[in-house]
């Protein structure tokens, strides 16, 4: 799931990112800003055993991503907005602000 707020005021938008991966131990967020190298953590929530992040991500503009789960699984996201072509022969999430 993602969850888009906007601020008037701001010129970036705060992204909520919400990933239900059963039995995993880890998840992490990879792609943001064309950044496919540094990821970002997400944290398990124990009561429902989610994972989630909350990103900064500037106004007008579009983001590919994907999940990676337990350091091996890659996975898109369900409700992106868009999916693309990778190099890998898959695709990618796309999320535009």
């Amino acid at each position: 799931m993602i969850q888009k707020t906007y601020f008037k005021t701001k010129d970036y938008c705060k992204v909520k990112f919400v990933l239900d991966a059963e039995n995993a131990e880890t998840a992490e967020v990879l792609g943001l800003n064309s950044d496919w190298e540094n990821s970002i953590i997400m944290k398990k929530n124990k009561k429902d055993g989610t994972f989630s992040c909350d990103v900064s991500l500037p106004k007008n503009s579009e983001h590919q991503f994907k999940y990676r789960v337990n350091e091996i699984l890659w996975m898109n996201e369900p409700e992106a907005d868009s999916e693309l072509p990778n190099v890998y022969g898959g695709t990618n999430s796309v999320i535009t602000l």
